[in-house]
Formats: structure tokens, C-alpha cells, sequence
């Protein structure tokens, strides 16, 4: 087990058992109490008091945790992976109302948890948002199944957020690099005994429930082929040609299936920053799944060497989650790109107009390491630039701020970078 402090020992022993289902048991059950005592960075109070939401995330994030830890006693959750809750407001969506009355607390905030499953309900919604002035939280791990039900989001009468898994700054004290480029931010994942049986059984769940199940993809071994190959190609300049042709598919079903991972959550198209002037700009897109533990596996990977290019990935696609958590959990409406020249200069992630980050896994910087920072630099639009690396000493090259990757983050989630 993950050492996190005496009292999660105690816990361990207290929980443990001589069987192995007791032993299993016994893990959930402090890895569960381990995450109660984690601190989310997504302040869900202070977002519903302006308007309802809909909380989207992949699944075992910790939406349910997350409410049960920041709602508990002022929230009435409606369980719609509950068969007979689901069976009743299936056949009769204006049940939504009773169930509702039933709880007599005033000011109370509605959650529907998994939406997805039963679209109908958002009409039901709309009206006691617009009669009631009623508050409801909206979750889910799929945002496909509503837009193909040609779902209108309530026409903006509920915003959207997203739950990613553990950050950096979560974790706090509990947060060992090695451990999380290896197997990622998973709470039941990250924080259990286990971590490599739970990730994968966590990519089984998704192929069987996600896919199979939802009738997401038709052909579940062309997109089991495509999973694969998409994680080979993380961090990359996505080639949907090259792609077709490495999981025997058509470029056009590969786009149909990236939709999928973006509708899921489980994966992101990091757009391209095509506005350099001195340095024409490639316009294609990168991909990243959306956790790096789950990339692995999906990949085939079993060990990462710290000497190899596969360790340089993995560590920029942890800065890039992140990155990505960070602007979402702080509200801020800054787009994140990258930037790559027709001649091969590359900056890993462009915030807004605000910040240029490079990211290297090496130990000591060189000047040959900022070579891509100071092409982008010639453009004159970025006040900031900075090479986040393992080199411990901080250092200053004109505009390029060149620190270790623990500093780097301790800025950006203390809000002195954008």
C-alpha cells in the first residue's frame, strides 16, 4: 500500500482481513476513506450559486465523492444508475417532480447523477429550473448520448464543468511523480493497493459499459485496434490517414472514433496556435487521453525507462493535464494550444495570449533546449515563456523563465502565472 500517513495505516490494519476478498474489501473501503480526506479544487457550492450545472467527467473521477464531500447536507441525489429509480422516471419523466417534493428541505440542490442515461428528463428540468427557480447539478460520463437526443443544454440556463482525475496539487503530501506517470490520477487507481489490476479493469469496464453497452462504436474490435494505436500516437500531431492504416480502418471512421473519446471524456484535441507571423504555423491538432496511467496500458506499456523519449511524453502529458485542470477548475476562458513551425520549432502549450510553455524531461537545460522558445519569442506576443524541466536550478534568458517542473506548478495553481 501507498504510504500517506500513520492514521491511513491504522485504517489499513483496522480494515484488514485474512481472506482475499476481505484483503480487497479492506483496500476499497480506506482508499475510499483516504479519498474523502482529499481536498477537490473544483468549488461546486460556490458554482451552483450562480446557476445550475451540468458536472461532466470520466468515469471513477470522483463526481459522487465530490458531492457527497461538498453537498452532503444540502443536496437531494437522484440516482439513475438505481434500476427502480431509473424504471420509474423512464416510463414517467414528470415523476421528476415528486421525488422532488418528497424532500422537504428548503433550497435544497437537485443532482441527477448519470443524465445521460435517460435524456427526457432535461425538458422536466427545464421547466422546474424556469418555474421553481429550482438548482440542479447534472452529471454524467458521456455528453454523446444527450447530444444525440438532440438535448438543447437547457438553453443556457445551466452552465458546464469538469471533474478530472487527482492533480498534483490534490494529492498534496501523497503526490510521488514516478508513481503518478505511471499509473496516472485515478482516485481508486492512484490511491489503491492494487493500481495496476485497477487499471485494467478500469479499460475493461470501458470497452464492455461505454461502448459495447451504449452502442457507441458497431465494431468493437475495430475500435478496441483503434484504442491502442491512439495511445501508441498520444502527445502527437494526430494523421488520420496514418491512423486508418495502423488499425485497418477508414480515416473518416478514426475521426468518428476520436469523437467518441472527446464525448466521453476520455480524451482531448489540443488545437493548434496558428497565429506566428515570422514562422508559418502547422494548423493540425495533437491528442491526449485524458489520463496518463490509462494511456499506458491502452498502450501496451509496461514500464517507462527515465532515460527514454517515452518518459519525455509521459511527463508532458502530465504537465498538459494539468494545464487543462487548471483553467477549467479556476473558470478561466484561455485557450490551451500548442505551437509548431513548418520548419520544426515546437512549444509544447500556449495559454491564451498569455503564457508559452515548453516542457523537458532533462535533468540540466541547455541552450539548445530553449531553441523553440526563442523562435516564439521573436513574435513578440508572449510577455511570458517558460522551460519547465527537472534541471533544480531556476534561471533567465531574456523573456524565457527556465524552472523546475514542482515550482513551475506551485505558480500556476497559487494563480501567479495567468
Amino acid at each position: 500500500m501507498i504510504v500517506v500517513g500513520s492514521a491511513d495505516i491504522q485504517l489499513s490494519r483496522r480494515f484488514s482481513g485474512n481472506s482475499t476478498g476481505t484483503v480487497k474489501l479492506a483496500d476499497k473501503c480506506v482508499t475510499m476513506v483516504i479519498m474523502d480526506l482529499i481536498a477537490r479544487h473544483l468549488p461546486l457550492s460556490r458554482l451552483l450559486a450562480k446557476k445550475s450545472f451540468f458536472l461532466f467527467g470520466p468515469r471513477s473521477t470522483g463526481k459522487s465523492t465530490l458531492v457527497s464531500q461538498q453537498l452532503a447536507t444540502e443536496s437531494l441525489v437522484i440516482d439513475l444508475l438505481d434500476s427502480a429509480t431509473y424504471l420509474n422516471l423512464a416510463s414517467d419523466p414528470s415523476g421528476l417532480e415528486a421525488l422532488i417534493a418528497a424532500d422537504h428541505r428548503l433550497n435544497k440542490i437537485i443532482v441527477i447523477d448519470e443524465v445521460q442515461r435517460l435524456p427526457e428528463l432535461l425538458n422536466e428540468v427545464h421547466r422546474l429550473i424556469e418555474r421553481d427557480r429550482l438548482k440542479f447539478l447534472l452529471t454524467g460520463s458521456s455528453a454523446r448520448q444527450l447530444r444525440r437526443a438532440g438535448v438543447n443544454w437547457l438553453a443556457g440556463r445551466a452552465w458546464l464543468a469538469h471533474l478530472y482525475p487527482l492533480t498534483r496539487v490534490e494529492l498534496g503530501k501523497r503526490f510521488i511523480l514516478d508513481r503518478y506517470l505511471r499509473y496516472g490520477g485515478l482516485p481508486i487507481v492512484y490511491l489503491g493497493d492494487d493500481p495496476d489490476e485497477e487499471l485494467n479493469a478500469y479499460t475493461g469496464i470501458y470497452l464492455r459499459e461505454e461502448v459495447q453497452a451504449e452502442g457507441l462504436a458497431r465494431d468493437l474490435s475495430s475500435f478496441s485496434r483503434f484504442l491502442r494505436v491512439m495511445a501508441l500516437a498520444n502527445t502527437e500531431v494526430i494523421n488520420f490517414t496514418k491512423l486508418g492504416n495502423d488499425c485497418q480502418v477508414s480515416p473518416r471512421l478514426v475521426s468518428d472514433y476520436v469523437q467518441i473519446l472527446q464525448d466521453t471524456m476520455l480524451g482531448m484535441l489540443l488545437p493548434a496556435w496558428t497565429m506566428s507571423k515570422k514562422r508559418k504555423a502547422i494548423k493540425t491538432a495533437k491528442f491526449y487521453f485524458f489520463d496518463v496511467g490509462v494511456s499506458r496500458v491502452l498502450a501496451g506499456i509496461e514500464t517507462i525507462d527515465r532515460h527514454s523519449n517515452l518518459y519525455g511524453k509521459v511527463f508532458e502529458h502530465f504537465i498538459a493535464m494539468e494545464l487543462r485542470a487548471y483553467l477549467s477548475y479556476r473558470r478561466k476562458r484561455l485557450e490551451l494550444s500548442f505551437w509548431r513551425s513548418k520548419h520544426g520549432h515546437e512549444v509544447d502549450f500556449i495559454v491564451g495570449g498569455q503564457l508559452a510553455i515548453e516542457v523537458k524531461a532533462c535533468r540540466s537545460v541547455t541552450k539548445r533546449d530553449l531553441r523553440s522558445l526563442s523562435a516564439l519569442a521573436d513574435e513578440k506576443i508572449f510577455p511570458n515563456l517558460y522551460l519547465v524541466s527537472h534541471d533544480k536550478i531556476s534561471a533567465k534568458y531574456g523573456t524565457i523563465h527556465c524552472m523546475p517542473w514542482s515550482l513551475f506548478l506551485d505558480k500556476l495553481w497559487n494563480d501567479e502565472l495567468c
